[in-house]
């Protein structure tokens, strides 16, 4: 085992002890940002606190051109964890700890390259992320500090991606009147057939956005995740509550997709608004996503990264992107293995991302 490996390991060993779970977001600026402070000699090292968890640490040394970003929030851990999560097993080829795959394996490479360099470097280490609140990342953006790309980890093999879905969490509510089953109703006088009815048009459109295409993806994903209304059988429902999801391609509108679940069927829901937005990778119309996708394809040339295919999972590079950065997702691990028990991150794609990163510091890139 090479010498930035075992750092690596070491790093990582102390990172996966610090309780980050997210919920339930007690995450303050003690515990793991201590070790963080103690284990980045030479860096201005900044931690700040947005409330409920959400704490970022960033750490500059010298004038980089590129911001390496990590999150170090896990989920809970699973009731079918064989042994404790919180304590990391190294087998002859994986590591094996809550966040080792997702993503604390990068950051403790981070750590480890920053201690094995010398170079300019720049990390951006967030906690919400698993929480799908975005506080982190928009506070770090209200300053625009300047560089050239960002550089977001997340498991994608060692494989840089450039393109990955949006995501949009919805939260609707339909209204009737309630009465007696057993006589004649108007298509209004059921909240939960408005609802329904809803759904089987909803997913009729998704249908018709099958044959989309963009970066190697296709189509629209939907999903009614929710549905609550309702009394009993022989009672009509006067109120339907409804929780859905879609994630668009890039080359979709966000809004217009919207405004067309909201209209979809009469009468409208009395209630609709969404409950979390995340753009699409590369943020943008479709001119200017292909425009981002394509600086960001000659940025992982230049860095020598391989370029992997798009992927349906979104990350926070698309806030970054929003904001005008070249940026695409890079770290070691499968999505597969992020968010299962006994989560675990291979020894080769870990060592592969240190030695790339390492490099890269040393270019100073």
């Amino acid at each position: 085992m090479d010498k930035l490996l075992k750092d690596t390991l070491d790093h990582l060993r102390a990172l996966v002890s610090f309780d980050t779970r997210n919920p339930p977001r007690e995450i303050g600026t003690g515990g793991i940002f201590d070790y963080l402070r103690a284990n980045l000699p030479g860096f201005d090292v900044q931690v700040t606190d947005f409330g409920a968890g959400a704490v970022n640490l960033y750490a500059v040394r010298g004038t980089p051109k590129v911001l390496f970003n990590v999150h170090l929030d896990t989920v809970p851990d699973s009731p079918h964890w064989t042994t404790n999560p919180h304590e990391l097993r190294v087998t002859e080829d994986r590591a094996i700890g809550l966040g080792a795959c997702d993503i604390k394996g990068a950051a403790a490479a981070l750590v480890a390259v920053a201690n094995a360099s010398q170079g300019d470097m720049a990390l951006l280490l967030s906690t919400d992320e698993e929480a799908n609140d975005a506080r982190c990342i928009d506070g770090f953006l209200k300053d625009k500090p300047a560089y050239d790309a960002i550089i977001v980890a997340e498991p994608t093999k060692g494989e840089a991606v450039l393109a990955h879905r949006g995501i949009h969490s919805v939260q609707m509510r339909f209204k009737g009147r309630a009465a007696h089953a057993s006589g004649e109703q108007t298509p209004s006088d059921s909240a939960l057939h408005q609802a329904i009815r809803w759904g089987a048009a909803a997913l009729d459109h998704v249908q018709v956005l099958s044959h989309e295409r963009f970066g190697g993806l296709t189509g629209l994903r939907f999903n009614v995740g929710k549905i609550e209304g309702g009394i009993k059988a022989n009672m009509i429902a006067p109120t339907a509550d409804v929780r859905f999801g879609f994630r668009p391609l890039p080359s979709m509108d966000a809004d217009k997709l919207l405004e067309t679940f909201r209209t979809l069927v009469e009468p409208h829901p009395v209630e609709y608004g969404e409950t979390f937005r995340g753009d699409s990778l590369p943020a943008g119309d479709t001119a200017t996503a292909e425009a981002r996708r394509l600086a960001a394809r000659d940025l992982a040339d230049e860095l020598e990264i391989p370029v992997g295919n798009a992927v349906d999972f979104w990350t926070e590079a698309a806030l970054f992107s929003r904001s005008g950065y070249i940026s695409f997702v890079y770290g070691p691990g499968d999505i597969a293995q992020a968010h299962t028990a006994d989560e675990w991150v291979a020894l080769d794609q870990l060592a592969h991302y240190a030695q790339t990163i390492h490099r890269i510091v040393d270019r100073g890139i």
